[in-house]
């Protein structure tokens, strides 16, 4: 390409960028100025580019970028108001004041009547002084803290007070600053080692104040403390401390690692040069506080979890998977070791009830993140490494290890968990170890017996040669804990053929009786909570079968016990119960078979899954109803407060499941946003599997349809509804989905502008405009009922005002639509439109044709709704332009509004005032005369 045809490339597409621009596309702007910048060739050319682009990044509220592309256009021209005022905005939303008065000083200076300029100025010296006051009063606050919290005499409840007002201003950026700079963090170590619980936990607090969102503070806390400390702290036998410790850390990892991801500007501009050499030293401490003695069990679970959330990929189109192949090289073998610790046999480190899950989630999470099949044979030898290594040893303790490991790996990465059970002997040391008489040992080989059942690939081997033996535990074990897993053992075997009703794999009443049995232990509180956990289990297995599911929702004992156990700190169970509730109100996926493809099958004596008579939806909707008044919902609600591992993303999509099944009906969700479900239902549809996400987005959709949004989602709480609403609407999405989400949008766009604003931010008027094209006929009504909200917004009525497209067009052509539903809220867009956007009313002539038929249908329509519709956008087209006024008095439109001014019908009142205000209009401009012998206010329709 020659030179001459590169700047002519570049300059179309700086005018396509233009018009994108203006059109409302800033994001297609963006993109097209990109190009033309790859092409443009002197540097005048560029500089404007940038200036543009400048612009682009103000409305995508993108600052960094918007300041850097401004200094860009500077570089090449000093001169360049434009420029210097857009950076001037950026600097000032990123907090850089000084900066941003100097540009826009230098603008009001060049251009002293330009008001935009001389309003900028005034409002950035009124931020700085207030910053300026601000900062002293916080500095005053901060030494009074200080002072008393140093002082030997002061009394300890004004310590403690004064400890808590220093957590309050570390969340503010001010108050986080001075303290920092005011020698804070000395400060907040010393009261670490107070012996006041309190005291120690508002000095955590008040450091997450000050590592949250901020880099350079972060590494510099992380250097002057220490992860050696931090890590004690978490491995501290008070709960909450340990805990409190945990959310620290994980502050400091976010700040971290986000300030790698982006190009930090702003406040946080003065960043350390290698975030990742201080994140790898962070995770090195992590795994070496595994194996350590000296770690309590919960700050060994605080450990693990913040290794499963750091560690792995957030997502999988992230390419980089390095932190995880340098943990599994480093850490591996140490995960391993408190997985297979058993402490009752060899010692070991202290473990809670969680620990073993908790391991097998991490264990998970490492090998869902590998890539290929070399990176998933290296992990799977590693692994089998480790197995061999203790099997082969001649002490049972080491044997047992092996086995607890191998049990570990297959609630885990299962795969490698069968490799490791396939190897020599292992399987055989399983079943010999379930008839020890040493009761721990025997207890570990069960539990690896029953994970072994639970996986199709050893289902059939145990079916065959480990159901008598499970029979035989249970029926003679005198350890109740030892009869309780035996029975899982065996409704795992007894619930392979799932919910078809046709494969049952026991004996007619067999599978009732181990669920009863199941039931029993459950309500047992002598049993221990790990043995009642796994009654739990054993009916995740056998509720696929719809007897059971009857018979478990009429014992009222049983789900009280189940539902106390979700809200425990044993979160192990958390699996256990949500597919067990999954399963009682049928909300898995259950795909029907064509019928073609059954008359079929049974031609050629093929097996049809068939239909338990107690899965029909009625059955369903009575479980529902039983599971709502035991107190279902709050139980879900505990369950997905739990900060654990064992709250995977499996367990997250299944009780997304139950949440929708129990908002099914209308009349339910008023019970569930009571009892807290609105609320918990948004982390679900945030987190999790892009099903588990869906699930709990369509929940949301359903309660903001039927609820006031301000109710069901309170404060801040009602704009984080708006995300998962916007995800529904894509293609992969059903069109039930689509549409519900859609009327939830339409409610929220109707509460107010910031939340018109939100839903504007997280783009979703170009695909609520996609869907105003869809076939079905209620999805698209639903749309432009949306779009009837959302033009509250000047922003989307620029939209329409903007030319080149044939938005007007497509509302003025609904409007004459057969579809009721459709032409009230096509019509409603254009009356809110002509009436904010005078413009457009001299534009709709030249959309079409028929525009005066659509109109005048409108205003003959018996819906009285229609009417009044028709009768304002008449209205505000008379009033917009003369010639508009004259076409519409010289048709049959006059008669109509003549007729229509008189009223009578009944709630025609707005209709008629509305005809009057038209004929008003209509003689104002003397197209028609008053005849006092109408009464008052009366019109001749004669010109």
């Amino acid at each position: 390409m020659n030179v001459n045809g590169k700047a002519k490339d570049s300059l179309v597409l700086r005018e396509e960028g233009n018009s994108l621009f203006k059109s409302g596309d800033v994001e297609g702007a963006v993109c097209r100025y990109t190009q033309a910048l790859k092409l443009a060739d002197g540097p005048s050319e560029k500089a404007v580019l940038h200036r543009n682009r400048a612009a682009c990044y103000l409305k995508l509220e993108d600052y960094s970028k918007a300041e850097a592309d401004a200094s860009k256009a500077l570089d090449t021209d000093p001169g360049d108001v434009k420029a210097r005022f857009r950076r001037a905005q950026a600097l000032q939303k990123l907090g850089r004041l000084d900066q941003a008065f100097l540009d826009a000083q230098w603008c009001a200076q060049l251009e002293t009547k330009n008001k935009t300029f001389q309003e900028m100025l005034r409002q950035i010296g009124a931020q700085i002084q207030q910053k300026t006051v601000q900062s002293s009063s916080t500095d005053a606050r901060v030494q009074q803290m200080f002072n008393l919290l140093l002082d030997a005499s002061s009394q300890p409840s004004d310590q403690q007070k004064a400890a808590q007002n220093l957590v309050v201003l570390s969340r503010e950026e001010a108050g986080a600053e001075q303290i920092f700079r005011n020698d804070g963090v000395k400060l907040l170590q010393k009261l670490l080692e107070f012996k006041q619980e309190d005291v120690v936990l508002s000095a955590l607090r008040s450091l997450v104040g000050l590592c949250t969102g901020h880099q350079s503070r972060t590494m510099a806390i992380v250097n002057e403390m220490g992860m050696e400390k931090l890590c004690s702290i978490m491995g501290s036998e008070s709960e909450s401390v340990s805990l409190a410790a945990c959310h620290l850390l994980q502050v400091m990892f976010e700040a971290l690692t986000q300030g790698m991801k982006k190009d930090v500007r702003g406040k946080d501009a003065a960043i350390l040069p290698e975030p990742s050499r201080e994140l790898r030293s962070m995770l090195q401490h992590l795994l070496d506080m595994l194996p350590a003695l000296s770690v309590s069990g919960s700050g060994r679970d605080s450990a693990i979890n913040l290794l499963v959330k750091q560690v792995p990929r957030k997502s999988q189109k992230d390419p980089n998977n390095s932190l995880t192949l340098w943990v599994i090289d480093q850490g591996l073998k140490k995960i391993l070791e408190v997985a297979g610790t058993i402490p009752e046999v060899s010692g070991g480190p202290p473990l809670s009830d969680n620990t073993h899950m908790s391991c097998s989630v991490l264990l998970n999470k490492l090998y869902d993140d590998l890539k290929g099949d070399k990176e998933r044979e290296n992990f799977s030898r590693l692994c089998e490494e480790y197995v061999q290594q203790h099997f082969g040893s001649s002490a049972l303790d080491r044997k047992l290890r092996a086995i607890q490991t191998v049990s570990a790996l297959l609630q885990g990465p299962s795969d490698v968990g069968n490799r490791c059970l396939e190897l020599s002997g292992v399987m055989d040391a399983v079943i010999s170890q379930c008839g020890s008489h040493n009761l721990v040992h025997q207890q570990v080989a069960v539990e690896a017996l029953i994970h072994a059942a639970g996986k199709a690939k050893r289902a059939s081997f145990i079916t065959a040669n480990g159901v008598a033996l499970l029979k035989d535990l249970y029926k003679k074990s005198e350890n109740d804990g030892i009869r309780v897993r035996a029975l899982v053992g065996l409704c795992k075997l007894g619930s392979a053929g799932g919910t078809d009703f046709s494969m049952k794999q026991f004996a007619e009443g067999s599978t009732l009786k181990l669920a009863k049995q199941s039931r029993k232990w459950l309500c047992n509180e002598s049993l221990p909570a790990s043995s009642r956990r796994w009654a739990i289990e054993g009916l995740a297995y056998l509720t696929f079968d719809a007897d059971v599911k009857e018979e478990l929702v009429e014992d009222k004992q049983a789900l009280q016990a189940m539902f106390q156990l979700a809200k425990s700190d044993d979160k192990t169970v958390l699996f256990a119960v949500s597919s067990t509730l999954v399963n009682c109100t049928n909300s898995y996926d259950v795909e029907k078979p064509d019928p073609q493809l059954v008359e079929l099958a049974k031609y050629a004596k093929q097996h049809i899954p068939e239909e338990h008579p107690k899965d029909a939806q009625s059955f369903v909707q009575q479980r529902l109803a039983k599971l709502l008044g035991a107190g279902v919902v709050s139980a879900l609600v505990c369950m997905v407060k739990q900060e654990s591992p064992a709250l995977t993303d499996a367990c997250r999509e299944c009780i997304s499941r139950v949440f929708l099944a129990v908002v099914e009906r209308q009349e339910d969700r008023g019970t569930v946003v009571a009892q807290g479900g609105g609320k918990a239902l948004i982390p679900l549809a945030s987190e999790g599997t892009d099903v588990g996400k869906i699930k709990a987005a369509q929940s949301l959709a359903k309660i903001a349809i039927t609820s006031n949004p301000e109710i069901a989602f309170p404060g801040e709480r009602v704009y984080e509804v708006v995300r998962p609403l916007v995800n529904l609407l894509k293609l992969e999405c059903t069109l039930l989905q689509n549409f519900e989400a859609l009327m939830a949008l339409t409610n929220l766009a109707g509460v107010s502008e910031r939340l018109r604003q939100k839903i504007i931010k997280e783009k979703a008027v170009p695909k609520v405009e996609g869907y105003m094209f869809e076939d079905h006929a209620l999805v698209r009504a639903a749309a432009t009922e949306c779009m009837c909200n959302l033009v509250l917004s000047t922003e989307v009525q620029k939209l329409f005002v903007a030319t080149g497209n044939d938005r007007l067009k497509l509302l003025v052509l609904y409007s004459g639509e057969d579809d009721d539903r459709l032409r009230k809220a096509a019509a409603g867009t254009l009356a809110m439109l002509t009436s904010e956007q005078p413009e457009l009313c001299s534009r709709i002539p030249d959309t079409t044709s028929h525009w005066l038929e659509i109109l005048q249908s409108l205003l003959l329509n018996d819906n009285v709704e229609l009417q009044l519709r028709g009768a304002v956008i008449t209205h505000n087209m008379m009033q917009a332009e003369r010639s508009l006024a004259e076409q519409l008095m010289d048709s049959e439109a006059l008669e109509i509004l003549s007729v229509l001014a008189k009223g009578g019908a009944p709630g025609q009142g707005p209709v008629a005032r509305t005809a009057k205000q038209c004929l008003d209009v209509a003689l104002e401009y003397g197209f028609i005369k008053s005849t006092g012998g109408q009464g008052e206010g009366g019109h001749s329709a004669e010109p």
